[in-house]
């Protein structure tokens, strides 16, 4: 079973993000990019499953410049077989990202498509769903547990939703999205590292895809949050209650 995985850059979760001084985006000069968390899990999951012997073969593919071939590297090193760049100097949104993804798919044929739950940049949560509805394949988004039968050729899924747990069937192949109890991701070793320069990374144009990406969004102005103000103590209940009242105005 061929498993297809999907990887974004994004700027790493441990740096704290800047706003461009024109307040036209964030400011990604001379600061460490890495694998998306969410799809790092992902590519853990089809390592996982190369392990237990149900996946045959794992291609890792990503949308971006060409410095995405560094993420790929990292997933090549993780465990993925071969990887695929689609690059494009202009990020296009979550739709346009669907509809290249998806003539990989048509290009690779793969029975199970692995993707992060959402992107910890443009935090959207709508490329796997909007993948899924193209290609006309089920899906399962927020998947904290998932069971593959490639007998039946179906894949069970745990979702986490927001009355619990609910757990879904899907007949192969289909879309899972990856959520952050899916699995904890392993580092990659200095000989995996190594062995991965080696591994076949394919760049593919995004102008020669026949795909049409251009958004209808555009970014007007990025600000960063408001600084929060430092709390204070109060000495009764009646205080508390009379800033509540007429200070944070919640009650």
């Amino acid at each position: 079973m061929k498993v297809l995985v999907t990887v974004k850059r994004v700027v790493d979760h441990n740096v704290k993000v800047r706003v461009k001084s024109g307040h036209s985006g964030v400011e990604l000069d001379n600061v460490k990019m890495s694998i998306n968390p969410f799809c790092e899990i992902a590519v853990e999951e089809a390592v996982r499953l190369k392990e237990k012997g149900i996946a045959t073969e794992i291609v890792a593919v990503s949308v971006g410049p060409a410095a995405a071939q560094e993420q790929l590297r990292t997933a090549l090193a993780i465990g993925a077989d071969r990887a695929i760049l689609v690059e494009t100097a202009q990020m296009p949104g979550a739709l346009g990202v669907a509809k290249l993804i998806k003539a990989v798919v048509e290009r690779e044929a793969p029975q199970l498509v692995l993707l992060g739950k959402q992107a910890i940049d443009s935090d959207n949560n709508q490329t796997g769903q909007m993948l899924a509805a193209l290609l006309n394949w089920p899906q399962g988004t927020f998947a904290s547990a998932a069971e593959v039968d490639v007998a039946a050729q179906r894949v069970t899924v745990t979702r986490e939703v927001d009355g619990g747990l609910q757990t879904v069937s899907l007949r192969l192949p289909a879309v899972v999205t990856a959520d952050l109890r899916l699995n904890e991701p392993r580092y990659a070793t200095l000989p995996s590292i190594m062995k991965a320069k080696k591994k076949p990374l394919e760049t593919l144009a995004a102008s020669a895809m026949g795909v049409a990406v251009e958004t209808s969004l555009e970014t007007l102005r990025v600000e960063p949050p408001a600084e929060r103000k430092g709390g204070v103590k109060v000495t009764s209940v009646a205080q508390l209650v009379d800033k509540l009242k007429n200070e944070a105005k919640v009650i």
